[in-house]
């Protein structure tokens, strides 16, 4: 009883002292939440000694970027929908009352929905509203109004991607991807804190005031509005306190507007005006299909990839604030648009007929209207800044929109290029290097590997560029050949940190002692997403080098990785690469836990379902393994990873008859899967062994690895047909002549041929191999002691 008493006040004077934790913690977060906030004045503050730029400033798109649905919004900026919209199984329909906007959503059985707007996002091309869901969730209202037609329409359809060898289909308009807490991430607000707390999946958003304001670009200006008043009127401070964007040079503009306008993943959180992109960001590049094979725009890029590849911006001090106001407006606008060009150009602008071949004042002579073709997209254009010139053979390629066809809609792209021909005869060759550079990004996205010794010499070389080259890279991380790592491995000094973050990216997977070595330096690199990406794969290599992740810059890229990871915990996507992290270092638990919290966040994502059931096979937690593969596949039923996975542990757990139906599933939904052609030949093999042999010809022939020819060649072997089985495993010795296995194969098919002779020729031979090791080639004499001549 003593005892139980003294548990008693020692439980309860650790709640106490967990309360207490738990209560100061949050006091201090609050604080030092308040510290942050009381840092910032907001874009009223800078009216006063800058009224002429606040002006500017507030009815521009930045300013307006998100506003409040008012009874003056709505008066002004909008109509009401008179007819119903069908998204999905119901109609949704649009209402003004009580001075408030309401979508009202009619499901099938007769059941009425409203949803008040209680925010409005865009307003240039596109209104998007957002209404108040549970757990603090701002949701994306599936009717969006279109500016230029004054109408509604069912936005979720409107962003189906036309891909060029991909199906895409609408989400569902409850699904999480519209959830501004999630996606819109502090692009349409400003200083923004989701405040996502994953234990319960609940936000606590907040932000200083909506748009994209001053502080946005210049940073927090209480210190400076203190200076200054102290200063006095007239007096301008030494240090003014505040981020001066006159100052920042070319590098920095474009950082601070790729901050918003790219199509990036996030490095680290809270990106501070005036810092390097590639500390806080990564670019995605070609390797995505949202871009044609010739880097066209295919959906919303945003623009600073087609910026990367503009050769203006490369050969000068041209950046985004050149032709663009801090406010987002274009500078010509008003004036003769050409004025843009006429610094480096002027030759062109002066005379722009004989440059464009279109009448002086027509749409057509407008160096825009030519290199930055308009392309719409869920109801917005898209302005290409590549800048480059119209490639009608680009379009005949890859199916790419090219600038004449855009206003000559009612043409063909070989009309086009007949013209260009007639017009340029001097320079037909211009559109070849786009040409030559998407014909490699189409086959690296098929897994083609042909042009792997070119890719390699223009790797070798540097010709390629920093988007093609980073696009190459990470297209070939799925290439098994290993001539590929040549080019890869010569790009590790490349200037671009985006490059060397592929390269440190695709070296993940290499292991050897001369990758170990490139990783080590680029671990170092001077830039954040080249550190964890070099961390990353290191973490790979630690059970092949031990010590190295005890390495203090390893150490410290690795917590810089984590944090990368864990700065949005609201992203699905970040738990799941948790998990391959502490996967790759057999921290199994971790793993699992991490993609538990994947799954958590998002109950569709199927990739941390596939992952999690096989670390729990490879715990031997076989049921807990089987159950998140059938997940996997009641969420997408013909997922490849997730059947083959299922499969295979069938197929370890004796449950033969569900490992066949499984693999012959497929078969069906996945055209020339060669793992699944192969186990489905073993199993097959005793109850149809014709069957099993067309599978395990088909396997060898649809993949190059050495241990489907050689399964082949055994099962032929077994069936009798020996002469079949060696022509098999001659191949096989070509491409493979250090696959061993083989070699006792083939020499036992020679002795069970009674050609002893040929087999003791061959084996011989093979003793004088310098890839056997000792016990094999014991083996061998043994297989030579029993031959009988």
């Amino acid at each position: 009883m003593k005892d139980n008493s003294r548990l008693i006040i020692l439980i309860s004077i650790g709640f106490t002292l967990l309360i207490f934790i738990i209560v100061f913690s949050r006091i201090n977060n609050n604080r030092k939440l308040e510290q942050k906030i009381a840092m910032y004045s907001g874009s009223e503050s800078c009216k006063p000694c800058h009224e002429r730029f606040y002006e500017l400033w507030a009815p521009s798109h930045h300013g307006l970027a998100m506003q409040e649905v008012s009874p003056g919004f709505i008066d002004t900026e909008i109509r009401n929908l008179t007819e119903g919209i069908a998204v999905g199984e119901s109609l949704f329909s649009v209402e003004v009352s009580d001075s408030s906007l309401f979508f009202v959503q009619l499901e099938p059985g007769g059941e009425l929905k409203r949803y008040k707007a209680v925010h409005a996002l865009g307003g240039k091309y596109i209104y998007y509203f957002l209404t108040e869901f549970d757990r603090g969730r701002l949701h994306t209202l599936p009717l969006a109004y279109d500016c230029k037609t004054e109408s509604w329409y069912n936005n979720p359809e409107s962003g189906v991607r036309h891909f060029e060898t991909i199906e895409d289909e609408a989400l569902d308009w409850e699904n999480h991807l519209y959830t501004f807490n999630t996606s819109c991430y502090s692009c349409h607000v400003s200083q923004l804190e989701s405040n996502f707390n994953l234990e319960d999946l609940t936000y606590t958003t907040t932000w200083s005031e909506p748009g994209i304001n001053c502080e946005t670009c210049h940073g927090p200006s209480s210190e400076h509005i203190r200076v200054c008043v102290e200063a006095g009127e007239g007096e301008v401070p030494d240090d003014l306190k505040i981020i001066l964007t006159s100052a920042y040079t070319p590098e920095q503009n474009d950082a601070a507007c790729g901050s918003c306008h790219a199509k990036s993943g996030i490095v680290a959180p809270g990106y501070p005006p005036g810092e390097r992109f590639y500390d806080y960001f990564n670019l995605i590049t070609l390797e995505n299909h949202d871009f044609y094979a010739d880097g066209r725009d295919l959906g919303e890029n945003y623009t600073m990839t087609t910026w990367s590849l503009n050769t203006c911006q490369m050969e000068s001090d041209m950046h985004c604030v050149s032709c663009h106001t801090s406010s987002g407006r274009y500078r010509f606008s008003g004036e003769n648009p050409n004025l843009a060009c006429s610094p480096c150009h002027s030759d062109k602008v002066d005379n722009v007929s004989a440059h464009s071949h279109h009448k002086p004042e027509s749409t057509g002579s407008e160096c825009i209207a030519c290199h930055m073709p308009k392309t719409v997209f869920a109801r917005m254009d898209r302005s290409d800044h590549s800048f480059r010139p119209p490639m009608p053979k680009a379009s005949m390629a890859f199916g790419s929109p090219n600038a004449c066809n855009l206003c000559h809609h009612d043409q063909s792209a070989e009309w086009s290029q007949a013209w260009i021909e007639k017009t340029h005869g001097h320079n037909l060759g211009y559109q070849d290097e786009t040409l030559r550079l998407g014909s490699y990004i189409r086959e690296l996205r098929d897994e083609n590997w042909n042009s792997l010794d070119k890719l390699n010499m223009g790797l070798v070389a540097g010709e390629f560029g920093e988007v093609y080259t980073t696009s190459y890279i990470r297209l070939l991380e799925s290439c098994n050949e290993q001539s590929k790592w040549e080019g890869i491995m010569a790009r590790k000094d490349d200037e671009s940190p985006l490059v060397r973050s592929a390269v440190a990216s695709a070296l993940a997977t290499n292991g050897s002692e001369e990758a170990l070595d490139i990783l080590m330096k680029l671990v170092n690199d001077d830039y954040r997403l080249v550190r964890i990406n070099a961390a990353n794969a290191l973490s790979m290599y630690g059970n092949r080098y031990p010590g190295i992740l005890n390495d203090t810059a390893v150490t410290e890229a690795l917590n810089e990785y984590i944090s990368s990871l864990t700065s949005r915990p609201d992203d699905w996507s970040s738990h799941y690469n948790l998990g391959n992290f502490y996967s790759a270092g057999a921290d199994y638990q971790k793993a699992l836990e991490a993609y538990q919290n994947s799954i958590k966040v998002y109950p569709e994502a199927i990739m941390p379902m596939v992952n999690a059931g096989y670390l729990y096979s490879l715990t031997g937690n076989m049921e807990a393994s089987e159950k998140m593969f059938e997940m996997a596949l009641s969420v997408e039923p013909d997922h490849e990873a997730a059947l083959l996975n299922l499969a295979l542990l069938y197929g370890e757990t004796g449950n033969n008859e569900r490992a066949i139906s499984c693999f012959r599933r497929l078969l069906l939904v996945s055209d020339k899967n060669a793992t699944a052609a192969y186990n489905l030949g073993i199993l097959l093999n005793e109850s149809d062994p014709i069957e099993s042999l067309a599978l395990l010809k088909n396997a060898s022939a649809w993949d190059k690895n050495p241990k489907y020819s050689y399964t082949y060649a055994y099962f032929l072997g077994k069936e009798g047909n020996t002469p079949k089985a060696k022509t098999v495993l001659k191949g096989l010795l070509e491409l493979n002549p250090g696959y061993t296995d083989a070699y006792f194969l083939m020499g036992t098919l020679m002795i069970e041929q009674g050609n002893g002779k040929e087999a003791r020729k061959f084996l011989n031979e093979a003793l004088l191999k310098d890839f056997f090791t000792d016990e094999q080639k014991q083996g061998i004499q043994a297989l030579l002691k029993s031959i009988v001549e």
